[in-house]
C-alpha cells in the first residue's frame, strides 16, 4: 500500500539539494542529480548532471532511482539522446510518489507543490541551454485528479519566465493529452506543444 502521509514529512526543496551534492556510496553524483538523495515517498528530481538535458515532465514519481531506472526512464532517455540531447531530467507536475497513480493524494499538499515548484525552477535556471526543453510525456494520468491542470499551470508560468519550449512526441489522445513515453519509439521525434492552449481544454 501507498504511504499518503506527505503533509509533515516532504522535506524543503533547498535542503533536500544540499543533501544531494554531497557524495555518498549509493550512485555517482557527478552523473545523477537525485534530489531527496534517498528513496522517500515523494522525489523532486531524477535525471543526469549534463549540459543538455531534456527535461521530460510526468505526473508523479515512479519507484526509479539513479542505475535503477525503469521502463519509463529508459525510454526517456532513449528518445533524449535521439534529438540530439546528452542526457534527461525527470520532473513531475506533482511529487507524490505512487506507483498507481490511483494512490496519489486525493487533495493539494500546498507545501509539496511548492516545493516541486521550487525544484523546477532551478532545474530551469541550471540548464545551460538558453531556451530549455521541456517534453509534456503525462498521457490521460493528468485526468486523475483535479489539482493537476494547476500545478501544471504554475509550471507553465515559470517556464515563460526561462523562455522555455514545450514539446510532445507521438501521437496525442482525442482529448489532446501528451503521448506517455513507455510504448513509444526510440526514434519518435519531438514536435512543438502549445502547452498553454492544451491547458485551456483540460
Amino acid at each position: 500500500m501507498e504511504n499518503n502521509i506527505l503533509t509533515k514529512t516532504a522535506c524543503e526543496f533547498d535542503k533536500a539539494l544540499d543533501e544531494a551534492l554531497v557524495e555518498n556510496a549509493e550512485y555517482d553524483i557527478n552523473k545523477w542529480l537525485y534530489v531527496p538523495n534517498e528513496y522517500r515517498n515523494y522525489r523532486y528530481i531524477l535525471g543526469n548532471r549534463v549540459k543538455n538535458p531534456l527535461i521530460c515532465i510526468g505526473i508523479n514519481p515512479s519507484t526509479a532511482k539513479p542505475d535503477e531506472l525503469d521502463n519509463t526512464l529508459k525510454s526517456v532517455g532513449r528518445i533524449s539522446r535521439h534529438n540530439g540531447y546528452d542526457g534527461f531530467i525527470m520532473f513531475n507536475v506533482y511529487a507524490h510518489r505512487a506507483t498507481d497513480p490511483n494512490n496519489m493524494e486525493k487533495e493539494l499538499n500546498e507545501y509539496l507543490h511548492e516545493q516541486n515548484m521550487k525544484a523546477f525552477e532551478y532545474v530551469l535556471k541550471n540548464t545551460e541551454n538558453c531556451n530549455p526543453s521541456l517534453w509534456a510525456a503525462w498521457g490521460t494520468i493528468i485526468e486523475k485528479r483535479a489539482y493537476l491542470p494547476e500545478c501544471l499551470k504554475d509550471m507553465i508560468e515559470i517556464g515563460v519566465k526561462y523562455e522555455a519550449d514545450w514539446y510532445t512526441a507521438g501521437k496525442r489522445s482525442v482529448k489532446g493529452h501528451p503521448h506517455h513515453p513507455l510504448y513509444l519509439r526510440k526514434d519518435s521525434v519531438l514536435d512543438e506543444f502549445n502547452v498553454r492552449g492544451y491547458l485551456e481544454t483540460v
